[in-house]
């Protein structure tokens, strides 16, 4: 029980809002402490972020996807762990790994249900009387539109940020004219083993927005279609002013799925296949003759374009908390004391240090963001790291303050860093060394070549 837990107030579950990869370790760790978890999934089985880019293979290994206390659970049911060393797609983690683990945990999973609100009972975001006494209250949407009210003692959430991309703008804001045609932008790496998929870019010309691993999965997937289907362009645009860092460390990453990715996308704009344009910081969208126009703040324009792929991170959602009391940085959106370990400009994936519910904890007792979402808008996030999270978080709700300070998590050189990527062999054996840690800017400028030039140039 933790320190301002009333009797009646514990006898409630612990609600964990997300049945993603996070959430449902939680869950596991929650039993194994004694605690009863309440996992409520907005979609419709285990892992509906995951299963949305199911056709993207993870940077990592099984051997760092699966949760110590969730393979504790999963072994008496009579589950097979899958083998250690092989990548497996984002299907593959869903199907042979989470859903399982959100079978187990059985009557304590709850889906298609939409955690629409939260505060604590009886008690709006300025009322300090007798706060700390009241349980919490969420508001629940299910599929058919019915509403309910669920009295829980603590809420861990596991909802990451995948539902909300970051728009095209370069300040953050949506472009002028993004909504207007996002008929033709997605923000997702498109499956191009998808007929209707591949029939969206085939022969067309298609503009991928970001610098990050799922843009080098994007571009690979065009330019492999490139191959069956002539014509079909590619045009990477950057906000840096120079590729720099943005193929990653080759050979010498510290996740070698990642050097692998960062090693093909690279030989492809060598050999012509994708268009660079460089230190383009998008204003608008406009549609020029039936085609779209990438238009930049310094007035260069990217033309006869058929479609945008914006692929620039994400950024949690906290409208649903607005009448709990977060202390959150005032630039990543992640914990304030989570933030200085993972700042972006400061660390990688591999030099952020294990933390848990010292680090994830806000003035509002008992309620904790963990996963993907406790980073904010920081980019680096491993699975492992998020293991830790709510090993240490189920352990300071069961009140055992000294396991929930104590690290139990030895980092290996490898993990999931921003979610996925895309390689050539699953059973790539792994590398050592090297660093993920950005570089000075310098300008880079690359001959390509490129099948069809933007206007605006490089």
């Amino acid at each position: 029980m933790s320190e301002n837990s009333s009797p009646t107030t514990a006898a409630l579950p612990i609600a964990v809002v997300g049945a993603g990869p996070i959430g449902l370790a939680a869950a596991a760790h929650l039993l194994e402490r004694g605690l009863e978890p309440l996992v409520l999934e907005a979609g419709p089985s285990a892992a509906s972020a995951v299963r949305a880019w199911g056709h993207v293979r993870l940077f990592s290994a099984w051997s760092e996807l699966v949760d110590p206390a969730a393979a504790r659970l999963l072994e008496p049911t009579g589950w097979t762990r899958p083998e250690a060393k092989r990548y497996p797609t984002g299907a593959e983690w869903a199907v042979l790994y989470l859903q399982p683990l959100a079978d187990a945990l059985g009557a304590h999973m709850r889906y298609n249900t939409t955690v629409t609100g939260a505060a604590r009972r009886g008690r709006d975001r300025i009322v300090d009387s007798g706060r700390e006494d009241q349980p919490f209250t969420l508001h629940t949407s299910d599929a058919d539109g019915t509403q309910a009210r669920l009295s829980v003692r603590a809420i861990i959430d596991a909802t990451g940020t995948f539902t909300s991309p970051n728009p095209l703008g370069s300040d953050g804001l949506p472009a002028a004219g993004e909504h207007t045609h996002r008929d033709r932008i997605t923000y997702l790496a498109p499956d191009t083993a998808d007929s209707a998929v591949a029939a969206r870019h085939a022969g067309r010309r298609t503009a991928v927005v970001g610098s990050g691993h799922s843009a080098l999965t994007a571009l690979l997937s065009l330019a492999e279609l490139a191959k069956d289907e002539p014509g079909t362009r590619a045009v990477w645009v950057l906000r840096r002013g120079a590729v720099g860092n943005a193929f990653g460390g080759g050979e010498s990453d510290e996740l070698p799925a990642r050097g692998a990715l960062g090693l093909r996308a690279k030989e492809a704009v060598t050999a012509g296949h994708i268009e660079v344009v460089q230190g383009f910081r998008t204003e608008r969208v406009e549609d020029t003759a039936g085609q779209l126009v990438l238009v930049a703040d310094d007035g260069r324009r990217i033309e006869e374009l058929d479609h945008i792929i914006g692929l620039t991170g994400f950024r949690p959602d906290h409208s649903w908390q607005s009448e709990l009391r977060l202390t959150l940085d005032e630039r990543l959106q992640a914990p304030v004391k989570l933030a200085p370990l993972i700042d972006p400009n400061q660390h990688s994936c591999g030099t952020v240090y294990p933390h848990g519910a010292n680090e994830l904890g806000h003035h509002e007792e008992g309620v904790y963001l963990v996963g993907m979402k406790s980073y904010g808008r920081a980019p680096t996030f491993l699975a492992m790291t998020g293991y830790e999270q709510v090993r240490s978080v189920a352990a300071a709700l069961a009140g055992d303050h000294e396991a929930a300070a104590r690290v139990e998590l030895t980092l290996p050189d490898t993990g999931v860093c921003g979610g996925a990527g895309l390689f050539d062999d699953p059973d790539a054996a792994q590398s050592e060394g090297g660093c993920c840690a950005a570089p000075a800017p310098t300008l880079l400028s690359i001959g390509i070549g490129a099948p069809a030039p933007a206007s605006g140039g490089c």
